[in-house]
């Protein structure tokens, strides 16, 4: 064989070679973003250690799940989910610094208050007792959600689980201090337990979103299951657990349940009844792997569309179509154009979607959509989602949706946002008060000592008709590494206005898998603090001490409470104006905010709507849109200067004195 004749048989490898290293350059110089040292000057965090309960940490700490046998050889996969937490006003006293964190190491549900809280805020750390509801080891808790559920100015618990139905904690009356004793426990969904054990429906909660639903006032309620109602977590369980279907668009998950709230009372022994609205969601949009949800309005109806972002499969956002006492939905989806890659038209991606919040990036007076997704470099790198609102106002969106399309395009690239990692919760807030929003967002997967990223891609390639079996599914095992090592994201905007990952240079690049993000402004100062839960770690909270901030405005906004018993306690000013949506409009331009109940991935911010204002201190003029107890769409326009108000709702809206 002639040398020439061998250099031609080398062209084809030496070619390949070329091309994958020109897309290594590439994909390494797509992620590079500049101005990070710069962006970051701005920011400072105080890592604080969070308070638990006398003698907690004590206890034993466990690093992984029992499971079904079915799922033995994907323990360490079953057991990736659960860690949450929650931040809001706890005590009645009008900060934000109570904390409900999900332990995965205890399965415990502690509620506690922020490291930085006031002395007058601050109580005994403790575990929420279920008793004497059953709940046994088949069963671990996925989230806390603050909510008063029952109109009576208190914020209660609702905590849902795998293996049963949410558990709703209700605030009693004649407590001023939160304790095991002041809550009383309820089923969310009635049932019977005549020898003390549970025998309702086996609910694999990852995902819920509380919100005002119908426009009655009333906090209804959408509960997002992961697997099928099975034996889970059961290592006695029957053989009827199943894993997904396909990879990219798996109808066989636990799927959505809406309830509706039907009524409610208040004092020394709450409650609260809800009832479920089979055909609230067509079935063919609920049935997916559901892991996070998030709401708005986005016609100007005064009621929240609701984006359920699934894990194998499409996202769908859903039009609100909901009269008083009765919750409809209808999905919507994005056009395709000849430049659009068929993922990225909104609701027809499978990129694994893991997390979603509603934000106005561009403090238009607009809400985007940020959807997290596995975007693992070298591994299985996807995208995730931006959803840019193109709608030139509300008008404009209501017509597109009610054709049942929707004008939002998909720049998450184009930001800077599109590769994280394996990331799950995401939240969009303004830490620096000028007017833009960062993005924090958890990452990675199982942590390990052995990279197993060659069996998840064998897996991601696997045929369809073998992926509902466990048993064809590679081991993933305690010891076992998947984007295990990676970290949280902080994304704030460089000088030319594109987000760069920050997270090395504020101290928030811990190597432990996160989860959830859960903000609050726990001082009164005007400034967004972090809180987040890590999967097998204790929570971390982050005092936001960022130099320079901007003035600000965070709206209380309440409805009057119906409990009849006195004041005080843990009441606060009023009920939580569940959904109302405010446009904040200064010389610099428009910001769209709401009192959001429950968005993300098993994390929940504060009920505040809270607006940077930069450096403008002077009035504002801020738009409130809202519902009535009788379904009648309200808006006022109040002017305000920056600082902190409490508004109460009722046919118009007033400032009023807080607690």
């Amino acid at each position: 064989m002639t040398l020439g004749e061998r250099l031609r048989r080398l062209i084809p490898g030496v070619a390949t070679v070329a091309i994958a290293g020109a897309f290594l350059f590439a994909g390494q110089n797509a992620v590079a973003v500049s101005g990070g040292d710069q962006a970051a000057a701005k920011f400072k965090f105080q890592q604080e250690a969070v308070p638990l309960p006398p003698g907690y940490e004590n206890q034993q700490m466990n690093t992984v799940r029992q499971v079904n046998p079915a799922y033995q050889k994907i323990q360490s996969w079953i057991s990736s989910v659960g860690a949450g937490l929650a931040m809001n006003d706890f005590t009645g006293h009008g900060r934000n610094d109570g904390l409900c964190i999900v332990d995965t190491r205890t399965n415990d549900v502690i509620v506690t208050y922020t490291p930085d809280a006031p002395a007058q805020d601050r109580f005994t750390p403790f575990v929420l007792d279920a008793s004497p509801l059953p709940v046994d080891t088949t069963m671990a808790p996925t989230s806390c959600v603050p909510g008063d559920f029952n109109g009576s100015g208190r914020l209660s618990f609702m905590v849902t689980y795998l293996g049963r139905t949410p558990i709703m904690f209700l605030a009693k009356a004649g407590y001023s201090t939160p304790s095991a004793a002041a809550y009383l426990p309820q089923e969310l969904i009635p049932q019977n337990s005549p020898d003390g054990k549970y025998h309702g429906q086996k609910w694999q909660t990852d995902a819920s979103y509380v919100g005002d639903l119908d426009g009655t006032g009333h906090p209804s309620i959408i509960i997002g299951n992961y697997f099928p109602d099975s034996d889970v977590l059961n290592p006695h369980g029957e053989n009827n657990v199943v894993m997904n279907n396909t990879m990219s668009s798996a109808k066989n998950g636990g799927g959505d349940h809406v309830l509706q709230w039907y009524g409610a009372t208040g004092g020394a022994h709450p409650s609260v009844t809800y009832v479920e609205e089979p055909d609230a969601i067509p079935f063919r949009d609920s049935t997916g792997w559901t892991l996070a949800m998030a709401g708005a309005d986005l016609t100007g109806n005064g009621l929240p569309d609701v984006y359920i972002a699934n894990d194998f499969g499409h996202g769908h956002l859903m039009y609100n179509l909901s009269t008083p006492g009765h919750i409809k939905f209808e999905e919507v989806t994005g056009n395709r154009t000849p430049t659009t890659p068929k993922s990225f038209v909104l609701g027809n991606g499978s990129f694994k979607g893991m997390g979603v919040d509603f934000g106005d990036v561009n403090h238009n007076g607009k809400f985007d959509i940020f959807v997290s997704a596995i975007t693992a470099a070298y591994g299985i790198e996807e995208s995730n989602y931006l959803y840019i609102n193109q709608a030139k106002n509300n008008a404009e969106m209501k017509s597109d949706m009610d054709n049942l399309w929707v004008p939002f395009d998909q720049q998450a690239q184009q930001y800077g946002v599109a590769w994280t990692g394996w990331a799950w919760d995401a939240k969009m807030d303004d830490f620096l008060n000028d007017g833009n929003l960062e993005i924090a967002q958890t990452d990675g997967f199982i942590k390990g000592n052995i990279n197993r990223w060659n069996w998840a891609q064998e897996l991601a390639t696997e045929n369809d008709d073998l992926l509902v079996n466990p048993a064809m599914w590679p081991n993933m095992q305690p010891g076992d590494d998947l984007a295990g090592h990676e970290q949280m994201a902080f994304y704030a905007r460089n000088s030319a206005g594109t987000y760069v990952n920050i997270s090395q240079q504020v101290g928030l690049a811990i190597q432990t898998p996160s989860r959830g993000i859960a903000t609050g402004d726990a001082q009164g100062n005007g400034a967004l603090d972090l809180a987040v839960a890590y999967q097998w770690d204790k929570p971390e909270y982050y005092v936001n001490q960022s130099p320079n901030r901007g003035d600000y405005l965070d709206l209380k906004i309440f409805r009057p409470s119906s409990d009849s018993a006195s004041a005080g306690g843990l009441q606060n000013t009023g009920v939580p104006a569940y959904g109302t949506t405010v446009t904040v409009t200064t010389p610099n331009g428009s910001q769209i905010s709401q009192v959001d109940g429950g968005s993300g991935h098993d994390s929940y911010r504060s009920f505040d709507a809270h607006f940077g204002l930069g450096s403008y201190m002077g009035e504002a003029d801020v738009n409130l849109r809202w519902r009535d107890a009788s379904g009648t769409t309200h808006t006022q326009t109040l002017k305000l200067m920056p600082g902190t108000h409490s508004i109460m709702l009722t046919n118009s809206a007033q400032e009023v004195t807080s607690r």
